[in-house]
């Protein structure tokens, strides 16, 4: 199994292996992310995913989908950090 760094956070580097796949009912495309599925699914309720795993793999498209859904979210974590 042949694994590709990918950016996941300022500084930080994360391995996902290159032959994991995109954890949503029909997707199929390769994962780019791997999030919480608990926080996945309160973003988007709309998405079937296979399986209940711990973690969830997302492809580039509905890892974008994902990130426009909690941006507000995030700006206002970011907000109490300064």
């Amino acid at each position: 199994m042949t694994a590709h760094i990918t950016n996941s956070g300022p500084g930080i580097a994360a391995t996902v292996p290159a032959d994991e796949v995109c954890g949503v009912v029909g997707c199929g495309k390769e994962s780019k992310r791997s999030l919480s599925t608990k926080k996945v699914k309160e973003a988007l309720p709309e998405l079937q995913l296979v399986g209940e795993p711990r973690r969830v793999h997302l492809c580039k498209d509905h890892y974008k989908q994902f990130r426009k859904k909690t941006k507000e979210e995030r700006e206002l974590d970011r907000a109490t950090w300064q």
